[in-house]
């Protein structure tokens, strides 16, 4: 599993949906990439935006919104602060890295001691 979508905000819109015109159920959910790999964790800048109904429980895409819909939407998206992207390596990646580093020194200090 080494994409996922995490959400960040979830915001509930007071607007009619337009499959089943039922006010005050429609979701606007805001997700962003996060990356777990066997050498580091990172949050990406790219994020993705879902909205649907929980009343008849379908996706609203955004063909189908409304002018209104759309505004709200603009105006959530405008105030949404995603996560800072950000990578974090996990132990593995700091094992390696101290492994190659020391093989490096090694054969620099054998290298120079041979050609002495």
């Amino acid at each position: 599993m080494p994409e996922q979508l995490i959400t960040v905000k979830e915001v509930f819109l007071n607007n009619n949906c337009p499959e089943c015109f039922s006010k005050e159920s429609l979701q606007l959910t805001f997700k962003q990439k996060f990356i777990d790999t066997r050498f580091y964790k990172s949050i990406t800048k790219d994020v993705f935006t879902e909205m649907h109904c929980n009343i008849c429980d379908t996706p609203i895409y955004p063909q189908r919104w409304t002018e209104d819909i759309e505004r709200v939407y603009d105006y959530q998206y405008k105030a949404f602060a995603p996560k800072k992207p950000s990578t974090k390596l996990k132990q593995l990646s700091w094992v390696l890295t101290g492994f190659i580093t020391a093989l490096i020194i090694t054969a620099t200090v054998l290298t120079v001691a041979y050609t002495v």
